[in-house]
């Protein structure tokens, strides 16, 4: 970490600490042409569950919630669940149990985790266009990617106010690094494993 980077914000810190495994999973993700169908944007679903059945406990834990107040109307997983639905597919198979469980958080990786998850909300916004090209919406489909009622902007300004305001050891610090890289490099597995065709 070089000194003009202990000058940004958490958030900014993260950003910049995660940059190269995101722009992977981003060319991973536009390389795939996953909405240009709804077979396609279907398989994006299916990742999606797998990203956020991973983060499920999160959304539950106390110590988490009294950093970043509302965090548990932030979770999208039941959102993600009737999208599948809408789309006549189920939830894809898996034997791996979830990254997090109830009761074992360490609070700094989790840090990492949903900065990687909140972060999705604002590219959502040009994600959601798409879907709606499909006869995709709000209602049907794309309900996870619908905006927070205050707007994508406001909703990432709340969660950044908890993350930046948390104490954190300088190990601690690297724990929250560490769990937003973890997290972009299982979403790209996700995507490696559901949205290739065929896969």
């Amino acid at each position: 970490m070089t000194l003009e980077t202990l000058n940004l914000s958490r958030a900014k810190r993260l950003k910049a600490m995660t940059h190269e495994t995101h722009e992977r999973l981003d060319k991973s993700i536009m390389s795939l042409d996953t909405f240009k169908s709804v077979e396609g944007y279907g398989r994006f679903v299916q990742m999606q569950y797998l990203f956020h059945r991973d983060i499920k406990a999160l959304y539950d834990d106390a110590a988490l919630q009294t950093l970043l107040p509302g965090l548990e109307g932030r979770r999208r997983l039941p959102l993600i669940i009737a999208d599948l639905a809408d789309l006549g597919l189920t939830a894809p198979a898996t034997d791996a149990p979830p990254v997090f469980a109830a009761g074992s958080v360490d609070a700094p990786t989790a840090l990492g985790w949903l900065y990687v998850a909140e972060g999705s909300n604002m590219g959502a916004a040009l994600l959601r266009k798409e879907a709606a090209k499909l006869g995709l919406s709000d209602i049907h489909g794309a309900r996870h990617l619908a905006p927070a009622e205050e707007g994508p902007a406001a909703h990432w300004r709340a969660f950044t106010a908890g993350l930046d305001a948390a104490t954190l050891t300088p190990e601690e610090e690297a724990r929250a690094a560490e769990g937003a890289n973890t997290a972009f490099a299982q979403v790209q597995r996700f995507a490696e494993k559901t949205m290739k065709p065929g896969a």
